[in-house]
């Protein structure tokens, strides 16, 4: 066998992957380009052959859509930074029990991970409206009712619900390379837990709370059933906008042209993300 069809095995064994990666995402990526440049009239439609920068002009400059984006990236951030703060304990936590706790506790993490998003937004629509039971708790304590639904309040718990699992289980992946011994070897050197903690533990698990803020951030950004369902039609996000562009207006371009404003914004602040938190993550492990 040459050195050149020993090269190309590689690429002939991916072929098929790389075949089926381009036609169910590049291909639908690129038509969706090009209908983003597309001319639209409100009386005939899309016109086809008929290109303009008129939709992303409009998007950019207009102040209801940057509104819209605010809202959309101020949510994912905030529910990233409380999956954080809820998941990565919970991983330590998990990684530090014994069998069979170790794989209930998982099994309660991932079990939501079986009900349609859908079923679980209108489970928290019962339980965070006028008459539901956390109004009712609020009212025997004195404090309600509180308006949470429709608001975004709302969406953040139930994203926070429906995500929480996507942090937890790149923590725990990673907690489970972590050498006990370090751990303890720490401690024996007169290191607080606190100390331990912070210098040993965290620093190597930084790739894990990396991957599971990206995946969070990801799919809180570009969430359409929670705040469709929970946000009504006054809370508007990105995605809750191109599904109006597209099946209300049947403004197909403009749609077009947010959405993929959306996934450039998406690129550019989880690159931004990865790049600083891997920064910290060298420097930490020298």
């Amino acid at each position: 066998m040459t050195l050149l069809h020993a090269r190309a095995i590689p690429w002939w064994l991916s072929g098929p992957a790389l075949a089926m990666f381009s036609a169910l995402l590049l291909v639908p990526l690129g038509l969706t380009a090009v209908l983003s440049f597309n001319g639209f009239d409100p009386a005939t439609g899309v016109q086809a052959g008929e290109f303009t920068l008129a939709h992303y002009r409009q998007v950019f400059t207009d102040p209801y859509y940057h509104a819209i984006f605010w809202r959309t990236f101020w949510i994912a951030g905030l529910v990233t930074l409380l999956c954080v703060a809820i998941g990565a304990p919970e991983a330590y936590v998990i990684s530090r029990m014994r069998t069979p706790w170790r794989s209930i506790l998982l099994l309660v993490v991932l079990a939501p991970l079986l009900v349609s998003v859908v079923v679980r937004a209108f489970g928290w629509s019962m339980l965070l409206g006028p008459e539901g039971l956390v109004n009712g708790a609020l009212r025997r304590i004195g404090v309600g009712p509180v308006k949470m639904l429709y608001t975004e309040i709302a969406v953040v718990v139930a994203l926070v619900h429906v995500l929480l699992p996507f942090m937890v289980i790149p923590v725990w992946t990673s907690l489970q390379k972590l050498d006990p011994g370090v751990e303890n070897a720490a401690l024996s050197l007169q290191a607080t837990p606190l100390i331990t903690l912070r210098r040993i533990v965290l620093p190597q698990v930084l790739p894990g709370i990396l991957s599971g803020s990206l995946i969070v951030f990801g799919l809180a950004a570009s969430s359409f059933a929670i705040p469709g369902l929970l946000g009504g039609r006054r809370l508007k996000m990105v995605a809750t906008v191109v599904y109006d562009e597209y099946l209300h207006a049947l403004n197909w371009p403009l749609g077009a042209a947010i959405g993929l404003t959306l996934l450039a914004a998406n690129l550019a602040v989880m690159l931004s993300y990865h790049r600083l938190v891997e920064g910290h993550y060298r420097k930490a492990l020298g």
